[in-house]
């Protein structure tokens, strides 16, 4: 509590406590037999009450103009010493029954000053009591009117009742001195803890707001109690999404117990977060109070999708490596001698001696030798493509010229194709590469629609990165095959190479860039195709 509002209740309290007693004492003498003592009694209390009241208005007034709150409550006691010391003239001196308020004012002043200053507070109160009933004993004060007098009293009990006030003042010093000095240091340490804890609490609250982590927290049953600004972002969920839902509700597949009920200390698992199917490689850990007892869970996640995405970058590169190598050795070996075998079967053709049947054969094996010599290009531009030669693409006026080219291609008759973009897209890329990729992976749509369907070209931008997306409304990849379909010579067509998606994704990667297949919940495959801006990310 504020000193202000100390002292505040101080103000208040004191005038109750000197309403009830003016108050009290009044009505009791009203009645008194002794007229003449009851009226002089009754009216110096009131007189009491008249000052009571305008000292608490003096004291509401200068509480507003004194700077210095120490010598506000140094004149409050004072104050209350000398109404004290008039009360307890009026009532009887060293008979009156009123000198316990010199008590109550020591214990009051313990609450605000120091021992030092308590002891003074009780040295002041002893004065002034000893000396009101010494001056009256020896008649230099006179008694008030209808007052005990004391020549009625043998002088030790005199004495005795003074000695026993005065002991009683330095008592309650001591004592409410150290009692308020325990509570002040009890207040003190109470402040410093709460302090801590209040620092304590913020700093948790801080770290686990800050903390890249996705965080959860569990209670015995696996519902949600915690879920951090991190795992917000990473899973797109919020708190109020996920509060007190079972945490297997949350992300499917979560495994935080083994068979044998012991917690799952590591693990991942596939989660999708929109559009994009995420990993999540998690960790947990038992959450226990003071006695050990079992609290709930801790599931702490990050997204390991980029780093799985860039390991299998890096196998792949791997693998191309060793393709590449062994590549261009057999290219050269199989080239030469393929080369001589279909100039040696054209100029056989030129025979006029042929039967028909020999020229179609002659002609077959032309055609696969062109095919093969074909497919070797491929395979050498898949397993080492040449460095981007890059320039300032205009993405829309690209797939203009493909879109094009598709109008008059038989495998795209009864398709629906469009371009979707949202304006002028500009991008640093290999002007024929980007070409090559793009009509790979449109063809590679048009295999999957059997004469009727759509096929969308989307062009987005996105900060630093651009994004291109080929969607079909064909029946999409199924899921046991999906982790296969950039392999090389991997395909589902009887008489496909295997090398149009493998190329695709080499030349995106030569562009530093990413690429992923999805199946649309409508139907059909989305591929995403990013690429940074500048060909630099």
């Amino acid at each position: 509590m504020s000193v202000n509002r100390q002292i505040g209740w101080l103000l208040l309290l004191r005038l109750l406590v000197a309403s009830l007693l003016l108050g009290g004492t009044i009505i009791y003498h009203v009645h008194d037999g002794n007229h003449e003592r009851s009226r002089f009694l009754v009216q110096s209390l009131y007189y009491l009450v008249v000052i009571t009241y305008l000292g608490a208005i003096a004291s509401f007034f200068v509480a507003r103009k004194l700077s210095s709150e120490r010598h506000f409550l140094q004149l409050q006691v004072i104050w209350d010493l000398l109404f004290s010391i008039s009360l307890v003239y009026v009532t009887g001196g060293s008979e009156s029954p009123f000198a316990f308020l010199f008590i109550i004012v020591i214990i009051g002043a313990s609450v605000f000053f120091s021992r030092k200053e308590i002891f003074l507070v009780a040295s002041a109160a002893s004065i002034l009591y000893g000396s009101l009933v010494d001056l009256q004993y020896y008649g230099y004060l006179p008694y008030a009117k209808g007052s005990i007098y004391l020549d009625r009293l043998e002088i030790r009990d005199f004495f005795y009742a003074v000695f026993v006030n005065l002991v009683a003042f330095f008592l309650t010093a001591l004592l409410s001195s150290i009692l308020t000095e325990r509570f002040r240091r009890s207040e003190s340490d109470l402040r410093k803890k709460e302090i801590d804890y209040d620092e304590l609490d913020y700093l948790n609250k801080t770290i686990v707001a800050n903390i890249s982590s996705g965080l959860m927290s569990l209670n015995p049953d696996g519902r949600v109690r915690l879920f951090n600004a991190a795992a917000t972002a990473i899973t797109g969920l919020r708190l109020k999404d996920v509060y007190d839902r079972d945490v297997r509700e949350v992300i499917p597949g979560l495994q935080i117990f083994s068979d044998n009920r012991r917690v799952v200390r590591r693990g991942e698992v596939q989660f999708q977060g929109g559009e994009r199917r995420l990993t999540l490689g998690y960790a947990t850990s038992l959450l226990t109070d003071a006695k050990g007892r079992e609290k709930g869970l801790l599931v702490s996640f990050q997204d390991l999708t980029e780093l799985k995405e860039m390991e299998q970058r890096l196998r792949w590169a791997d693998r191309l490596a060793t393709v590449g190598r062994l590549a261009s050795g057999m290219a050269h070996e199989i080239r030469n001698p393929l080369a001589s075998i279909s100039g040696s079967v054209q100029l056989l053709l030129e025979l006029k001696e042929l039967e028909d049947y020999q020229k179609r054969l002659m002609q077959i094996v032309v055609k696969e030798a062109d095919r093969l010599s074909q497919l070797l290009s491929d395979f050498l531009q898949f397993a080492r493509p040449r460095q981007p030669e890059y320039d300032d693409v205009d993405l829309t006026v690209l797939c203009e010229e493909i879109l094009a080219v598709i109008a008059g291609d038989p495998r795209f008759k009864g398709l629906d194709v469009r371009i979707r973009s949202s304006g002028v897209i500009h991008l640093a890329a290999d002007r024929q590469q980007l070409r090559q990729a793009l009509w790979n992976l449109l063809l590679n749509a048009a295999d999957a629609l059997p004469g009727s369907g759509t096929i969308q070209l989307s062009l987005v931008e996105l900060d630093a990165w651009v994004s291109v997306v080929v969607e079909d409304s064909g029946m999409g990849i199924p899921e046991a095959i999906r982790e296969k379909i950039f392999d090389p010579f991997f395909s589902t067509k009887d008489r496909g190479s295997g090398l149009g998606l493998a190329t695709v994704h080499a030349l995106v990667q030569a562009h530093r860039g990413e690429i992923n297949v999805q199946n649309r919940p409508e139907g059909g495959t989305r591929f995403v195709l990013r690429f940074p801006r500048d060909g630099q990310v």
